[in-house]
């Protein structure tokens, strides 16, 4: 039965719901509980967020860390720079490259990463450990005043496990010189103390001609203490990862036959990164039912990224190769609290801080890796604080309405150790409100309509700029805090073993950040407007079956720009699904994702390429050993996960070329696992 091998999503922080909704798929001895099978009716606040639990994920084959992020309906994670680097993420139609306007935490601690050396809003989620992932918990668009910097298009919080139903440790192999190990342990201090200890290592090669030398660590410790009206953690992580990257190219090099598919024109990209934290995160109950949240973090960070987008068009001797850097602590911490002041008036309130101490971030000119010229250096210190409170009242049993208000203050000082003119402070507040209304017309049927403003920084370094660094032209200061304002309307259907929800969305952006090829990095750009429908299915038609699919369609533009007014890079179409069948002893997994073409350039004459690829994974179950085999890009699809259009020029051109750049999916290829748990 499907009891015997699922895992459980825990629910010993949410006791009200296992108390209020009876899980679905349940056994004589077990109780199953897919994440996205949880009531929502009567509890969200929008028809597009949602939870998923470990047992949604656990059998998906996964070929990286940061595809985490496709648990999510709608949300599409690829890679152009090497397994170490951060994923590029697209969901709303979206190009967030690695970060911005998508925010996400691990355990309290925010991951995205401000003034970064390689993109603003820097999201790098290859420190998380998929296994020890207990749920996911997201919501779209900036309806919740709980969401701060770059939550416009949606924000994800992970949990990770307080312990394990069985302790493991699991090997994988595949072709390309594929090879990951992980190992995860929980062991009862006493009757209320408990520790988590998990560790990951992977090499790989890939398929590229170049070979990628992968070498990636994580580590995870996590003490649980659980006291008659408290609950306490402590979590320490670190992560460390060091590669060689094929990175994007051209598609004039493959189409002469001068480059294979997975060939390079640079053999010296790649980097290294490291990043180490500590949290603390404590829960207190009081007899009136209330609960104070207290999260602390303190995180320190390290990058080193060598990268060639145009070959020799500024350099033809040198070479266009450069370093970005990034090396920085940030520590911060918040307050929640959350109460019923009346029987049918629910209030939440909270407080936030955090600074960033980027002692050196900076970007240079190098050739095989050894710095050449110094473009710009910094030594930044950024800090902000935000105050938000929420409101619930029940109007009717069927009917509630919610409110919310943040307020966001922002400063920075730059010391621009390289050009001393861009040097300078700034600061910035921004007040965002938000509104819901939710009607629960019949037991299986709820309707949703919501209003929010939110917001995402920019590089404070572009705040005090007065000079270009290269050029030594003036030019003009962006502002620190960019509006975004967005409404959406949904419906939510629940009815024994089938969920579905259905939202249109509309969302203004004050200034859009897009990628700049010759740069390597983003600018701020135009304000943009995207409309767009979204819907997922989730259905446990027997014991032995879950479906589920989700599908997005957004239509993206600049505003006030004339006819040219489409935002390069924003898919407009995606598809996700799949099928799992859950036996006794076996268990296989179905993957279908398709992103669709995207405009690379405003006027729409050059798009790229839709891509599909499908997985497929089966784990078979012989008493306490568990053996797994996957299929990654079945039906070996020759897409690309990530195209652009810029200029760039090869050693043997005389002038630069307009071309579309592209990385490729990986082929088709085995990884096979054994786990052994006790």
């Amino acid at each position: 039965m499907l009891g015997s091998t699922a895992c459980y999503l825990a629910l010993a922080l949410q006791p009200q719901l296992a108390a209020a909704h009876e899980p679905l798929g349940q056994s004589a001895d077990e109780i199953i509980v897919y994440g996205r099978a949880l009531d929502k009716i009567g509890e969200a606040k929008t028809a597009s967020e949602g939870t998923v639990g470990y047992s949604d994920f656990e059998d998906r084959p996964l070929s990286r860390s940061g595809e985490l992020v496709e648990v999510i309906p709608g949300a599409v994670a690829t890679q152009h720079s090497g397994e170490g680097k951060a994923n590029q993420y697209f969901l709303r139609g979206f190009n967030l490259d690695h970060g911005t306007d998508f925010s996400a935490s691990v355990d309290g601690v925010p991951v995205n990463l401000r003034t970064h050396g390689h993109g603003q809003g820097y999201l790098d989620l290859n420190f998380v450990i998929p296994e020890l992932v207990e749920r996911v918990d997201y919501r779209k668009g900036p309806y919740s005043a709980q969401d701060g910097d770059f939550s416009s298009a949606g924000s994800a919080r992970y949990q990770t496990r307080d312990e394990l139903d069985e302790n493991f440790i699991e090997l994988t192999g595949g072709e390309f010189d594929y090879f990951r190990g992980v190992v995860g342990v929980s062991q009862k201090l006493s009757d209320t103390t408990s520790l988590l200890l998990g560790g990951e290592f992977q090499s790989y090669d890939g398929p590229w001609v170049l070979d990628q030398d992968l070498e990636k660590f994580n580590g995870l410790a996590k003490l649980i203490h659980i006291g008659s009206k408290s609950r306490s953690e402590l979590t320490a992580t670190y992560y460390e990862s060091e590669w060689t990257a094929t990175d994007q190219v051209p598609l004039r090099a493959v189409e002469s036959n001068m480059i294979d598919r997975f060939g390079f024109i640079d053999d010296d990209l790649g980097g290294d990164t490291q990043r180490a934290s500590l949290a603390f995160q404590t829960s207190i109950y009081e007899n009136d039912g209330s609960e104070t949240d207290i999260n602390l973090y303190f995180v320190d960070y390290d990058l080193s990224l060598f990268s060639n987008f145009t070959y020799f068009l500024n350099d033809p001797v040198n070479g266009d190769e450069f370093e970005q850097l990034d090396s920085r602590q940030y520590f911060g911490g918040s307050v929640k609290h959350s109460r019923n002041l009346a029987s049918k008036l629910d209030f939440r309130t909270g407080v936030e801080f955090r600074q960033d101490n980027i002692n050196d971030v900076g970007l240079f000119n190098t050739a095989d890796r050894n710095r050449l010229s110094t473009v710009r250096r910094d030594d930044v210190t950024e800090r902000s604080g935000a105050l938000w409170g929420e409101l619930e009242y029940s109007l009717t049993e069927t009917f509630r309405v919610n409110g919310g208000l943040r307020g966001d203050y922002f400063e920075a000082d730059v010391d621009a150790v390289s050009l001393p003119q861009n040097s300078g402070e700034s600061d910035d507040t921004l007040v965002s409100p938000s509104l819901g209304l939710a009607w629960q017309v019949r037991p299986e049927l709820e309707l949703y309509a919501n209003y929010g403003q939110g917001f995402h920084s920019n590089d404070v370094r572009g705040t005090t700029i007065s000079v270009d660094p290269v050029s030594l032209e003036d030019v003009e200061q962006v502002p620190l805090l960019v509006k975004s304002e967005g409404q959406e309307v949904g419906l939510r259907f629940e009815k024994g073993p089938f969920r579905a929800s259905l939202a249109a969305f509309y969302l203004e952006l004050d200034s859009e950040l897009v990628f700049v090829g010759d740069a390597g990095t983003t600018e701020a750009n135009d304000a943009s407007e995207r409309l767009g429908v979204e819907g997922s299915l989730f259905w446990l038609p027997t014991d032995w079956l879950v479906l589920d699919l989700g599908g997005a369609y957004t239509d993206a533009n600049f505003v006030g720009v004339g006819p040219d007014d489409k935002i390069p890079g924003a898919v407009e179409s995606v598809l996700s699904g799949g099928a799992l069948m859950k036996f006794d002893r076996l268990a296989v997994n179905a993957r279908l994702r398709h992103f669709g073409s995207a405009p690379l350039i405003e006027d729409n004459s050059v798009r790229s390429e839709p891509t599909t690829l499908v997985n497929l994974s089966a784990h078979y179950d012989i008493q306490n050993i568990t053996f797994g085999l996957e299929l990654l890009n079945a039906f070996d699809a020759e897409d690309s996960d990530i195209s652009y259009l810029f200029e760039s020029q090869l050693s043997s051109e005389a002038s630069p070329i307009e071309d579309i750049h592209f990385h490729p999916v990986e082929p088709r290829q085995v990884r096979a696992s054994i786990r052994y748990r006790f």
